[in-house]
């Protein structure tokens, strides 16, 4: 599927019309209505690139007692990190054993590892050197990306992160949530928005680092039009990508308390499906949507059940799109204004 950029379109798909936007955008000949990282991981490597998620033994500020002992809300990280269960000596392994995986599956032959699991720059400059050299045991490797807390930053760090583009694609992924404090609060993330924007504003100093953001739709207490209000944030911002996740609830966190007390109920996939679209039609078009869904284990998840179809979220997530004519930058323009 080939990429290709232009200023102005009027595509059809499936007797769709797609409507004309001004803003540079890149579309496929299939007229995606998101700019979906397959898309774009084909159009930078010319080959089929899957991302590799470890555990590299990182803690947590936030559960460590440093910031909290409690974590986020709805933190069990065996409900995020798939690779959690794998001891940190092999780190080798588990990215040895991800190539191999994904070989077999998708066919991939290049690979972006993933540090995933907890806040992957809260250690010292030689231990995050010795944990991110790990790359380098591998040829197919062409990507790192790195998730981490905006609270977890500093020159020095990014300095250490920024000497792997040389080599390497390199991302940092800033787990930000939501943009109202409120919600930050109950959900016990322990750092401000505000340390977000100095971040992003720190990494750009470094301008072959590219950043991405974390945001949750369906958090406690969140309105429709505030969840439209982080969506419009966002996108002035022009990040390089976004990951959007729905809020499920995973045993053993205080979420699942205020689950069964009935203090919180989970969206339906409906209403999910109303909500992302919204967002994504809020963003910078350029903007890569890295995730528009979720994974966890299913002796894991406590609700909503609907979690655990991923294909059919996308599917829906498409059909909807083109459906109801809407695609992903439809409203920036308005919020440039």
């Amino acid at each position: 599927m080939r990429a290709i950029l232009i200023t102005e379109f009027e595509a059809k798909s499936k007797g769709k019309t797609v409507p004309s936007i001004s803003e540079d955008y890149l579309i496929s000949e299939l007229s995606e209505r998101y700019y979906k990282f397959s898309t774009y991981l084909k159009r930078q490597f010319k080959t089929k690139v899957h991302k590799i998620s470890i555990d590299a033994g990182f803690s947590c500020p936030n559960r460590n007692g440093v910031i909290s002992k409690d974590g986020c809300v709805y933190c069990n990280n065996r409900g995020f990190s798939v690779n959690t269960k794998i001891p940190l000596p092999s780190l080798y392994l588990q990215i040895e054993e991800g190539i191999k995986r994904l070989r077999q599956r998708f066919k991939a032959e290049k690979f972006i590892v993933y540090f995933q699991a907890y806040t992957n720059t809260y250690a010292d400059l030689m231990t995050l050197k010795q944990r991110y050299d790990s790359v380098k045991n591998f040829e197919d490797i062409v990507g790192i990306s790195i998730a981490t807390r905006p609270d977890c930053i500093n020159e020095g760090i990014l300095d250490l992160i920024n000497s792997y583009t040389e080599d390497y694609e390199v991302w940092i992924e800033y787990g930000v949530q939501s943009i109202h404090q409120p919600t930050l609060e109950f959900i016990n993330r322990g750092h401000l928005y505000e340390d977000f924007l100095k971040a992003v504003e720190l990494t750009r100093k470094k301008e072959k680092i590219k950043i991405g953001a974390h945001l949750i739709i369906g958090l406690p207490f969140e309105t429709e039009e505030m969840i439209q209000e982080t969506a419009k944030a966002l996108a002035i911002l022009k990040l390089d990508g976004i990951k959007l996740h729905p809020l499920y609830i995973v045993k053993d966190t205080k979420l699942e308390m205020l689950f069964h007390q009935k203090l919180y109920q989970p969206l339906g996939l409906n209403k999910y499906l109303d909500l992302v679209i919204g967002f994504l039609e809020h963003l910078w078009p350029k903007t890569v949507i890295q995730r528009i869904s979720a994974d966890c284990p299913k002796e894991l998840l406590v609700a909503p059940s609907w979690i655990l179809n991923k294909s059919q979220v996308l599917q829906e997530v498409e059909r909807r799109l083109l459906e109801e004519e809407r695609f992903q930058g439809k409203l920036w323009q308005e919020i440039k204004k």
